[in-house]
């Protein structure tokens, strides 16, 4: 064991606005009733998750939302299709809306947008990834019409001869999003409409410069994160690049082994659903396998 390793937690990572008001809207439910109900997981991290669920939270899958009746239920940051609402409104369901306004305003973008697009043939599409949540709310805007495209190879699903309107998932890659609107311009027919708007959340994708400027600055990187959360795939993709010494962990009881003897500063960092205190208690581990300080 040395004792001048140096650790620093990455000031710009943890929550994002959305999720802070997400978490603040349970907590503060929570301290009136003994039981909430959460559709979905409240964010992408187990060990935040049990920690809500441990103060009164359950999370409930859709089937069980369309059986509930007279319940308290939260909408977490991700948004949902108005099915849900209309679900709700049924059975008397009571909604906390914790819609992250970011991802309120481009469903309301793009419900405006499907509405408009009826009389002019415009095929909606939505670069996200297919099955997450905030894309499954957004689709819903369009009453399950929009084409949704991960990868290049998606494309294929577009009918080139028509116009063409492109939103974004707000926490997509503003690369992957370019390299999108490249490829259906190059393939478009001549004189065919296409029109796309950039709706990544500039939180998010601030993150990526900052992060790679931060796995730089250190010998070694610990990336903590949920395994289910997208953002956090990105994030950690973009830390490799930086810096190859970087481990990707949800949980400090995964570090089991001293750092390497060269290793003289460690960096730990995650994704917009990873919370400080967990950042916290993977610095006081780095601290108590190898010695040194928090910086």
């Amino acid at each position: 064991m040395t004792d001048n390793v140096k650790v620093e937690i990455d000031k710009g990572s943890g929550f994002c606005f959305g999720v802070v008001n997400a978490i603040s809207s349970a907590e503060r439910e929570l301290k009136n009733t003994d039981i909430l109900y959460c559709l979905g997981d409240i964010v992408h991290n187990s060990l935040e998750v049990e920690r809500l669920e441990s103060m009164g939270l359950r999370t409930i899958e859709h089937d069980e939302f369309a059986r509930l009746e007279g319940k308290k239920v939260l909408l977490r940051a991700h948004g949902e299709p108005p099915s849900t609402y209309e679900t709700a409104q049924k059975n008397n369901i009571t909604i906390v809306d914790a819609t992250c306004p970011v991802v309120l305003q481009l469903q309301k973008k793009i419900h405006r947008c499907y509405q408009e697009s009826d009389f002019e043939g415009v095929q909606l599409v939505i670069y996200g990834k297919k099955g997450h949540a905030e894309v499954n709310g957004l689709v819903g805007q369009t009453d399950g019409n929009a084409i949704v495209v991960e990868k290049s190879e998606d494309l294929e699903k577009i009918d080139f001869s028509r116009p063409i309107a492109l939103f974004s998932q707000t926490t997509k890659s503003l690369d992957g999003f370019r390299n999108i609107v490249s490829e259906i311009e190059r393939r478009i027919n001549p004189g065919v409409s296409f029109k796309y708007y950039d709706t990544i959340c500039r939180q998010v994708a601030n993150r990526l410069p900052n992060i790679q400027k931060f796995a730089k600055a250190h010998d070694w990187i610990y990336f903590v994160a949920g395994k289910k959360s997208s953002n956090g795939k990105m994030l950690f993709d973009e830390c490799r690049k930086a810096n190859l010494n970087s481990m990707f962990i949800s949980d400090a009881s995964e570090i089991t082994e001293p750092l390497p003897e060269n290793i003289g500063t460690v960096g730990v960092c995650g994704a917009t659903s990873t919370p400080k205190w967990l950042m916290e208690k993977v610095a006081n581990r780095v601290v108590e396998l190898n010695g040194g300080e928090i910086i």
